[in-house]
């Protein structure tokens, strides 16, 4: 470990980098702005490089200050760890694993893709909801295990992370009671009469579905969109309108909710994706979780 700079000082850096400001800083660490402002300075003098310089009436990073930021959020991910790795090392063996759900995806679909792990005997499961490209920083930060997300994380150079599909399913459009006949009347165009109910385009089934529309020249009379495909379900069993899901949740929707399937919403599928920092996955759970032959 490297004593040629404080510790402290990198601390109080990176609060500074986060908050946008030494101001900001100060305020959050309850300090005087002249201290944060030394302390940063002893960090530059201690590493020999400028890690801050003037920009209009403010400071952003040089690209010595980027390198460090990069390597302290790491440094710091790995400390916010330390704790629980602490307790876990002098309680019952655990076997602990981090999942971030994208907030696109079908949160009822959840529990199904779980599925392979939840009988594990002392399993710790941590679940962290985010948007997609945030729960993609926290897995190259290895504060997750893995991600799990209704699409493919794109190329980037910067971010070394492999995607292993998990499979798809089908939509197919629901109605509460209440809707059923009015909807199944002259299906799909009835959509443009009765009450819709769709994702956000937070959700990358959104765009297929869009497209789906375009192809069937039809206008629905959308009343609602939801980020949480939870409370769509919900607010359409309602009897808020009628809303398209995965056929996998099928017994779920039509048990638990009391909706009933219209029909298939033909050429529309959910896809599923695990996301990992591994092309090659070590962890033993997240391993189960991958279909035969993708570990």
């Amino acid at each position: 470990m490297s004593l040629d700079f404080s510790y402290r000082h990198l601390y109080y850096f990176w609060v500074m980098a986060h908050e946008g400001g030494i101001a900001r800083a100060a305020a959050r660490l309850g300090m005087a702005v002249q201290t944060v402002s030394a302390q940063v300075r002893e960090l530059e003098r201690s590493l020999g490089q400028s890690l801050l310089k003037p920009a209009g009436r403010g400071l952003v990073l040089t690209e010595a200050g980027q390198a460090a930021l990069r390597q302290a959020d790491q440094i710091f991910a790995l400390g916010e760890r330390l704790p629980a790795l602490v307790r876990d090392a002098v309680s019952a063996p655990q076997l602990r694993l981090a999942v971030g759900i994208s907030d696109g995806l079908p949160k009822l679909a959840v529990r199904r893709l779980l599925q392979p792990v939840l009988e594990t005997p002392n399993l710790r499961l941590l679940c962290h909801e985010d948007e997609f490209d945030g729960l993609l920083a926290d897995l190259a930060l290895h504060r997750l295990d893995v991600v799990l997300a209704d699409r493919a994380a794109p190329p980037n150079r910067n971010l070394k992370v492999y995607n292993h599909p998990l499979g798809s399913s089908p939509l197919a459009w629901y109605a509460p009671p209440a809707l059923r006949s009015a909807a199944l009347q002259d299906f799909p165009r009835s959509l443009a009469q009765v009450p819709v109910l769709l994702p956000t385009t937070h959700a990358a089934v959104r765009q297929r579905l869009d497209a789906w529309f375009e192809r069937q020249a039809l206008r629905p009379r959308l009343v609602g969109e939801f980020e949480d495909n939870a409370l769509l379900v919900t607010f359409g069993a309602a009897g808020m309108g009628v809303f398209p899901a995965p056929m996998l949740l099928d017994d779920k929707l039509q048990s638990r909710y009391e909706v009933r399937r219209l029909a298939a919403c033909e050429g529309v599928d959910e896809q599923f994706f695990a996301i990992a920092t591994e092309k090659k996955v070590q962890h033993p759970l997240v391993q189960r979780l991958l279909p035969a032959g993708s570990a």
